[in-house]
């Protein structure tokens, strides 16, 4: 067909797969423009009607509305600044539907109540600035406040979770988890609990060192029992039961005796949360760090071993 050629609404809904009544609506509101109409008064559209249609399908299919459309087709609007501002528009539905999706895969896993359920949605959708103060009132409850000299600091640093601008579905989904975490109370008491005990008054002297925590000592001091497979309660783990008590006797300034023992033990059962490995993990997917290597089987040997010899 020439370029001359004129188009009923009919021939163009046959030849851009829209119905009548679509290009009708876009026609009235200017999209598309008649290039005459008859003396019966119906429309008539010329070749670059079809090709002006097929765009706005497209963009409709990508979701773009009528006024926007207008003005890309009136060449007020270029479409690559369509393209930039409907890209931004699109990341925050992700990122919510995103948030969505993390409440709805937990709830899945856990069958929680309505209660559980609305807190969990509550802590999905909050806003960068909301989760940024629910953290802080966190930790500034795990440290008393008092995190201002760099021992404290540096652990508040370490325990900090920041939730990128555009989340993994993981990263979501750990986050819910850690907010409920750290809105627990008991779990937040046995947190304060461990950094106190890790955070110990600085020397008198400032040539001394700080001494180490002893959870930190059983730690580095056992894991080779443990990967070995060594059993707490065997004669091969007496030696390295020996080496924790001297350790942590000089760590704490204390002789190595059986008051000693008594209270490493208590010590590390109170540090012996699971809780506090799984906020680690959760941390370290939020904040894409390696996964780190988990503390409860070396404190659960620790405790069973101690045991074992302060019952003898």
């Amino acid at each position: 067909m020439d370029g001359g050629t004129l188009y009923s609404i009919g021939e163009l809904a046959r030849r851009t797969g829209l119905t009548v009544k679509t290009i009708r609506l876009y026609s009235d509101r200017g999209i598309v423009t008649p290039a005459e109409r008859t003396s019966a008064g119906y429309r008539r559209y010329g070749p670059d009607a079809v090709a002006r249609l097929n765009l706005v399908r497209t963009l409709r299919d990508l979701g773009l509305g009528l006024d926007v459309i207008r003005r890309v087709t009136d060449q007020e609007l270029t479409l690559g600044q369509v393209a930039a501002e409907h890209a931004a528009a699109l990341n925050v539905q992700i990122s919510i539907l995103r948030l969505r999706q993390a409440v709805l895969t937990t709830a899945a896993r856990r069958e929680p109540t309505f209660e559980e359920m609305e807190r969990m949605h509550h802590l999905a959708m909050l806003s960068e600035a909301e989760r940024r103060r629910l953290v802080d009132e966190f930790l500034d409850v795990v440290f008393d406040g008092r995190h201002a000299d760099p021992g404290r600091a540096g652990i508040r640093r370490s325990m900090t979770p920041e939730l990128p601008d555009n989340p993994t579905q993981e990263q979501v989904e750990a986050w819910v988890e850690l907010a409920e975490l750290s809105l627990d109370t008991d779990f937040r008491a046995g947190v304060r609990t461990l950094v106190e005990s890790h955070v110990a008054e600085p020397p008198d002297d400032a040539a001394t060192p700080p001494r180490p925590d002893v959870v930190a000592v059983t730690r580095e001091l056992v894991q080779a029992a443990v990967a070995s497979g060594v059993s707490p309660g065997s004669p091969q783990a007496d030696p390295v039961v020996a080496t924790l008590t001297a350790r942590c006797a000089i760590a704490v300034g204390r002789p190595d005796d059986a008051e000693l023992r008594g209270w490493l033990l208590r010590r590390l059962e109170t540090a012996n949360d699971p809780r506090r490995d799984r906020y680690f993990d959760l941390l370290a997917v939020i904040n894409g760090w390696p996964a780190p290597e988990p503390l409860a089987p070396l404190i659960d040997w620790s405790v069973q071993a101690l045991r074992i010899r302060t019952a003898r």
